[in-house]
This record gives C-alpha cells, sequence and structure tokens, in this order.
C-alpha cells in the first residue's frame, strides 16, 4: 500500500513525521510523496494561527480529492484543537491525537483492517536500518522536548500538547540518537523542542525551568558536543529567561555550539508583553541580548514578533517598531496576531482590525529586510566555514551552497565547487563572495 505524509507547522512537526514514516515503512507500506496518488494520506497539522488551521483543512480536502477512495487521516495540533469540526468533516477519515503519532501505524492498520493486505513480516527482512531523524540532507533534528506551561494569553500550544505536561528525552537516549546521526554521515544536529528551555525539568524537584539555571540542557549540550564526528550544534527557539551569565559562560566553552541564538520576544512594548503574559521586559531582554553579545562574537540574534495583539495602539507599535531597531537584530520572523478559541486572548476587548495587522506587519518585514541585509554585509570578503548543503540555480548560473555556524547562507559558483572538490555534506573555509539570504 502507497501512504502519502504532508508536514505543516515546526520543527518538532517534521521530526514527528519522519518517525511515523518509519513506523508504516518497517510494516510494508511504500511512503510516496504527497503529490503521488496514495491508498492513505497523513496529515501532520498545525494549530498556532488561523492561517493554519486554514491550511489544515485545506491539505485534508486536496489529499481527499487526489484520490476520494484513499484513506485521509489527520493528526497533530488542529486535531487536538479542532473538536466538532473534525467530525462534520467528511473529507477525514480518522483523526489521531500528538500523543497517538507514537504509535500511529498499528492503530491506523487495526481501525482499517489492514493487516491481510500488507506484506507478511518476513518479507521484511531486507528492510533497512530505521532512521529516527527528519533531515534537511546535512542537518538533522532532534526533538528532545515536548510541552509547555507557559500559558501565553494567545498560545494553545499548553492546551494541545499535553495541556503543560513538560516532558524530556533522557541524555543517554539523545546520546544514541546522535551517534547513529553521526554514523550516518550528519556533520550538524539541531536540538529541539516545544519548549527547549524546559528541558530536564521534569528530572528535577524543581518545576521552574528558571529556577534549573538551564543546566540539564547545558548537560546534555556538553554530552552531545563529545560525539565524534558531530561538528556543529544548534539550538532550536530558546526562551530568554534562561540566559543568564553563568548558563552563557558555560555554553561558550562548547565551540560545536554555533553563535545563532533565535530568542521569541513578540512585543517590543512592556504593555502588550503585560497582555501576552510574557514575563519579561523589553529592558531585560534588551540585557540578555547584549549579555550574548559579551560572550559570542557577532552572533546571529533572531526572533519572532506579533503585530495586532488586541488592544495594540499605534503608539504601542511604534513602539515596539523602535525597540527592534535598537537591538539590531539579524532576523525577524513577522506574524499578524490570529484568535486562538480558548485562549484568552481570543476573549480579550479590542481586537484589531485585519487590515491594521497587515499594515503594521508589511512596515516590520520591509524593516526586517534591511536588518538582514546589514547582517549579511558584514561577511562579504570575509573567510567562513560552510557546511554545503545543495545546488541551486540563480540568474541562469549554478551555486553549491550552505550556511555558516551563523546560519547566514552562502554560495561558491558551481565551477569554483568542482575545481575545489567541494560537495554537499562537507565543511570548508572560503572566502564570502556570493550570498543568498531567503
Amino acid at each position: 500500500m502507497k501512504i502519502a505524509f504532508l508536514t505543516l507547522g515546526c520543527k518538532v512537526n517534521f521530526y514527528e513525521t519522519e518517525k511515523m514514516m518509519e513506523q508504516f515503512r518497517l510494516k510494508g507500506f511504500e511512503v510516496v510523496e504527497f503529490a503521488e496518488k496514495a491508498d492513505i494520506y497523513v496529515i501532520n497539522t498545525c494549530t498556532v494561527t488561523n492561517i493554519a488551521d486554514r491550511k489544515s483543512r485545506q491539505m485534508i480536502h486536496r489529499a481527499k480529492k487526489k484520490n476520494p477512495g484513499s484513506i485521509v487521516v489527520a493528526v497533530g495540533c488542529y486535531v487536538e484543537s479542532g473538536g466538532d469540526k473534525l467530525k462534520e468533516d467528511a473529507a477525514i477519515d480518522a483523526a489521531f491525537s500528538n500523543k497517538e503519532k507514537e504509535n500511529i501505524a498499528d492503530k491506523i492498520i487495526e481501525r482499517f483492517d489492514l493487516k491481510r493486505i500488507l506484506e507478511a513480516p518476513e518479507k521484511l527482512s531486507g528492510q533497512k536500518e530505521q532512521c529516527d531523524f527528519p533531515h534537511e540532507r546535512t542537518r538533522a533534528y532532534i526533538k528532545i522536548q515536548d510541552g509547555c506551561n507557559q500559558f501565553c494569553t494567545y498560545c494553545m500550544i499548553p492546551y494541545v500538547r499535553g495541556r503543560g505536561t513538560l516532558m524530556s528525552m533522557p541524555v543517554k537516549d539523545v546520546i544514541t540518537h546522535v551517534r547513529r546521526l553521526a554514523n550516518r554521515g550528519f556533520k550538524e544536529v539541531v536540538l529541539t523542542g516545544i519548549h527547549l528551555s524546559s528541558y530536564g525539568v521534569d528530572f528535577s524537584r524543581e518545576t521552574n525551568f528558571v529556577k534549573l539555571k538551564g543546566k540539564p540542557l547545558l548537560d546534555v549540550i556538553r554530552r552531545t558536543a563529545e560525539v565524534e564526528g558531530i561538528e556543529r550544534i544548534r539550538l532550536s527557539s530558546l526562551e530568554p529567561r534562561i540566559i543568564t551569565e553563568d548558563f552563557l559562560k558555560e555554553l561558550v566553552k562548547i565551540p560545536k555550539v554555533c553563535p545563532h541564538f533565535h530568542l521569541s520576544l513578540q512585543s517590543g512594548c512592556d504593555t502588550v508583553l503585560q497582555r501576552m503574559n510574557r514575563h519579561y521586559t523589553t529592558v531585560e531582554y534588551g540585557k540578555i541580548m547584549e549579555m550574548i553579545r559579551k560572550y559570542f562574537d557577532n552572533p546571529a540574534l533572531t526572533t519572532d514578533v506579533i503585530v495586532g495583539f488586541p488592544r495594540e495602539t499605534d503608539v504601542e507599535f511604534e513602539k515596539t517598531r523602535n525597540y527592534l531597531k535598537q537591538i539590531c537584530l539579524s532576523d525577524i520572523h513577522v506574524f499578524q496576531y490570529s484568535p486562538r478559541s480558548g485562549t484568552r486572548a481570543a476573549i480579550m476587548e479590542g481586537q484589531v482590525r485585519p487590515e491594521v495587522k497587515r499594515a503594521r506587519s508589511e512596515i516590520l518585514l520591509a524593516d526586517t529586510k534591511q536588518y538582514q541585509e546589514k547582517y549579511y554585509s558584514g561577511f562579504m570578503g570575509k573567510e567562513e566555514r560552510v557546511l554545503f548543503e545543495e545546488m541551486i540555480k540563480r540568474n541562469g548560473k549554478d551555486y553549491l551552497v550552505g550556511h555558516n555556524e551563523r546560519y547566514v547562507r552562502i554560495g561558491v559558483p558551481a565551477e569554483e565547487a568542482e575545481r575545489m572538490h567541494y560537495d554537499v555534506n562537507e565543511i570548508h573555509t572560503v572566502t564570502v563572495r556570493h550570498m543568498f539570504p531567503k
């Protein structure tokens, strides 16, 4: 039987899709591209915004349209938040929660009585070793943490990812996975989670990640760095409050850690941060940026910002815009606020009109392009270590491109790469002459 997958949303979802794929491969299914005709379609959904919900529904209906006789399965966060909407959707044949992803193959086989048409187990003896990790040819993601208990007023994640329950992968299991990756030739790993800063909270008597001061996370990073063959370690989004002098003093001692930090801000205005239930001020966030720059040379500092949060005035928006100019980030992910049913923000008075949100988003996106260009320009003519990832074409010319430690996308002309014997999944020091911001 042919099965196809589509993933929406965060890197954690991509990790979990890859794990689901392997469950089905090991049971004799043929995994095909989502664009192909398949017997089963699995859509790993997202619900972080209304747009994400709509995209999830669109992809579910697209799958059923491709093959009306197929089994269409929705999994993930949209399933957790959708409620009666899913029951009313005739395109959905089955729906499973985030927790059910772990044994979804067994559940689907049982639900639709598929055992009789699958290959016998003995025919699977030649199956390749299970691959536990989603990857981008050269970069692999490992979900070492799940769940969030921060309960920001705009966010559904604590409700759809275990109702505030925190779960961390034991260090020994993380290292086992990392060793497998190194044995397969991966040079870079990304440690990711729904709230990565809470890694290890469930190991401790402390219930607050701030009180743990990042020690469990530091421990797993150190152990990961000891694995031979792994040359780079990236961290996914971090809660700003985990960044302390003590944390940075230890982190900078691990040379494999990339100086690339994504610290979610959400607003550059303190009154908006309070309404969001974010537990820091803009002054505190700014000091954290200064601390990182004290310990790491020219780090890539990126963030998320929501515009049009309930009751956000023109004055509050301008405070955010001016604050972003002051702290000099290298990139910003801009989101228009989207009410999520069941959150406190969804019932707040003063919902901002869609056209106002769009206008504010366009302003910040234009500013962000300038910040990115300024940061990129600082690398021109310098020597940088690049992990090459793919061949691309720009203006009729081929380039071998990859990223340096600070996630700046750098390329060399294909003829130069051939002359220097550069190839995908290799790290080389090059003089920067061509950059390709995304």
